[in-house]
């Protein structure tokens, strides 16, 4: 079932590079007490990604955060060395969580999984944006096929 409006989070964990290395973060870490903007992208480095998606949540990020957004978290079907080094090339500092969903499995949680293994790609994630209220999907936002309109930063910026 995909997830919707007013649906609580379902559980689940991510990997994030820290300072010691590769860590769990748990969805009760991410989200709990917290307002978050999560928003997922087919592949790091893939090319409306990496050009539009997370720069212009770099960009927004201090006008998302003055809405009340405790959090931003950038999520992906890759690695967390991918997403640690796509972090790093987007310039993201400490503005998004770069959270790896290596085997899709929060993504199949959410209902929004995505098979492009027609592209050579796999199961990944669908792109979507969903602003979260301790643990409460408030808004969930998620692209029709090839387009990026309802999961852009500036878009979630006028929701919140």
């Amino acid at each position: 079932m995909t997830i919707k409006a007013g649906d609580k989070m379902p559980e689940g964990s991510f990997t994030r590079m820290t300072a010691d290395g590769p860590q769990k973060m748990t969805t009760e870490q991410l989200f709990a007490g917290k307002t978050v903007v999560l928003f997922s992208v087919p592949g790091a480095f893939t090319p409306t990604c990496d050009a539009k998606h997370l720069p212009g949540f770099v960009e927004l990020a201090d006008q998302i955060r003055a809405k009340g957004v405790d959090s931003i978290a950038c999520t992906a079907v890759n690695d967390v060395f991918v997403m640690n080094a796509w972090g790093k090339h987007g310039g993201v500092g400490d503005k998004i969580l770069m959270l790896a969903d290596g085997n899709a499995a929060y993504a199949k949680a959410l209902g929004l999984e995505l098979d492009a293994s027609k592209f050579g790609m796999g199961v990944r994630g669908q792109r979507f944006a969903i602003i979260a209220k301790n643990g409460v999907a408030t808004q969930v936002n998620v692209e029709g096929p090839g387009e990026f309109k309802v999961s852009a930063a500036e878009f979630v910026l006028k929701q919140l």
